[in-house]
Parts: C-alpha cells; sequence; structure tokens
C-alpha cells in the first residue's frame, strides 16, 4: 500500500501543476492579445519612419553628415540585450543570451564588447561572464515610450562621446504566438539606404534637410528601441503561452500514465488480498 500512496501523491502533484501551466497559460494569452495589437499598429509606423530617415541620411553630403551616422573603426561594441524578467517561456531568453556568446567571442573577438541589459534573465546572465555596463529591467514595470526614451537618449549619447564605435540590439522580433526571430540589428551609427543613395521618393523639405535629418534622428532611434521591446515583450507572453500549453499537455500525459498505473498496482493488491482469502479458506477446509 506504501507504492500506492506514493503513486497517489505523484498523481496530486502533477494535477497541481497542470493547474499552475493552464493559469498561466491563460494569462499569458491575454496578455498577449494586448502586446501584438500594440505592435502590429506600430510597425508600419517605425518601418516607414526608418526608411525616410535612411533615405535622408543617404542623400546628405558628408560634411553634413549626422553625428549618429558617423562610420568609425569599430574596435568597442555595446551590446543591448532585451529579454524578459521572468522565465517558463520556453527557449525565448536562451536564444538572446546565445546570440550575445556569438557577438561578443565570434562576430567582435578581439574587440572590447560591453552589454546593457533591458530585462532580469539578460541582467543575471551577463553579470558573471561580461561587463555590464546599465540595467534597465524594471522598464518592464511601466513600458511606455517616455520611459524607453531615456534608455534610448543614453545610448545615443554613449554613441557621440565616442564611448563606443557601434551599438547593437538584440532581440525577438514577434512573429505568432508560436514563432519569435531572433533579430541582431544595428542601432548606432545609422544604417544608410542600400546603395549609399537616396529613395527615390521626391520629397520637399522646410527648413532645410540637414536641420530635418538632426531633428528626425532621434526620434526615429527612440521608436527603433521601443519597437525592438515591444516586440520582445509581445514575444515573451507568446513564448510563455506556447511553453505553458506544452507542459499542460505533458502533464495531463503524464497524470493519466500515473494514474493507469495506480490503477494496475490497485488491481494486482486486490488480487493478491483475494488469493490469500481463498488460500486461507482452502487451508482450513483441508
Amino acid at each position: 500500500m506504501a507504492n500506492l500512496k506514493e503513486i497517489r501523491n505523484r498523481i496530486s502533484s502533477v494535477s497541481s501543476t497542470m493547474q499552475i501551466t493552464s493559469a498561466m497559460k491563460m494569462v499569458s494569452a491575454a496578455k498577449l492579445k494586448k502586446a501584438q495589437d500594440a505592435i502590429t499598429a506600430m510597425r508600419p509606423y517605425s518601418d516607414k519612419l526608418t526608411e525616410l530617415l535612411q533615405s535622408l541620411s543617404a542623400s546628405l553630403d558628408a560634411d553634413s553628415g549626422s553625428k549618429y551616422a558617423d562610420n568609425r573603426e569599430v574596435k568597442k561594441v555595446l551590446v543591448v540585450a532585451i529579454t524578459s524578467n521572468r522565465g517558463l517561456a520556453g527557449a525565448f531568453n536562451s536564444n538572446i543570451l546565445k546570440q550575445t556568446t556569438v557577438l561578443s567571442n565570434e562576430t567582435y573577438a578581439g574587440k572590447q564588447v560591453d552589454f546593457v541589459a533591458i530585462g532580469k534573465k539578460a541582467n543575471d546572465f551577463l553579470t558573471k561572464k561580461s561587463s555590464v555596463i546599465a540595467n534597465h529591467s524594471p522598464v518592464f514595470d511601466d513600458l511606455t515610450f517616455d520611459n524607453v526614451a531615456e534608455i534610448a537618449e543614453s545610448l545615443m549619447e554613449l554613441f557621440v562621446s565616442g564611448k563606443y564605435d557601434r551599438i547593437e540590439l538584440v532581440y525577438n522580433k514577434f512573429k505568432n504566438a508560436a514563432t519569435q526571430l531572433v533579430m541582431t540589428e544595428q542601432f548606432l551609427p545609422i544604417v544608410p539606404a542600400e546603395g549609399g543613395e537616396a529613395m527615390g521618393t521626391d520629397y520637399k523639405f522646410e527648413p532645410s534637410k540637414a536641420e530635418i535629418v538632426e531633428q528626425l534622428i532621434p526620434k526615429s532611434l527612440k521608436t527603433q528601441l521601443y519597437k525592438a521591446i515591444r516586440d520582445s515583450f509581445a514575444s515573451e507572453h507568446g513564448a510563455r503561452m506556447t511553453a505553458m500549453h506544452k507542459a499542460t499537455d505533458n502533464a495531463k500525459e503524464l497524470r493519466d500514465q500515473l494514474k493507469l498505473t495506480y490503477n494496475k498496482a490497485r488491481q494486482a493488491a486486490i488480487t493478491n488480498e483475494i488469493l490469500e482469502i481463498v488460500g486461507g479458506a482452502e487451508a482450513l477446509n483441508n
């Protein structure tokens, strides 16, 4: 009977786990809808702003080029790793951390590589192995454009001051609830339009093109970072919903197997008791 008690305890434990994972799945599904709507609505604006900025920047001559487009020799690199503050989201965080390792050990091997962590998981991992100059994990507690803009301003200042020659963003891009794409995106210097030429659209500028670019660039960079964090936020809930769905299915399968094992063991115990009773009765008759 001790074996039966152990199985009953395991069934109870697995059932409790299944209730927790099922609840977490429903919570993430509810949060995902809002986060997905936010990033879907933002992307067209962000993409068009980036396209316009690249077009304008490419059309400026070298003397009037922006300080944010200064392509220096890359000696010092800053990687902004965007993860989540919590786990239980499958490979969501580990994929980002693997990519930061690739950037540090392979892509920029031999160069100084420092990190900015946006997300507790990134900070916990990177502080053990690398130099983390800032941790902005609390931004997820109140994810607004103004709060992200402050982070973007600090990154722009680090680049303009010459402390870093390149700044990269590493984040999960939201595709759907089951799919997130690991993105490595150059934040600074600004990537010019392909071919280094302005795009074909004919714009009229008031005031000058250079003045517009100087005002547009900071706004575009803030929007780019905000979009990356929003993408990561939506991806987190999609990954957690998928992971908790699989965990719930696995828990249900394990519970069913344990119930079957319990029933077999219980039936065997009852059969043995019947055999003992019959055997005792036979012995008395003889």
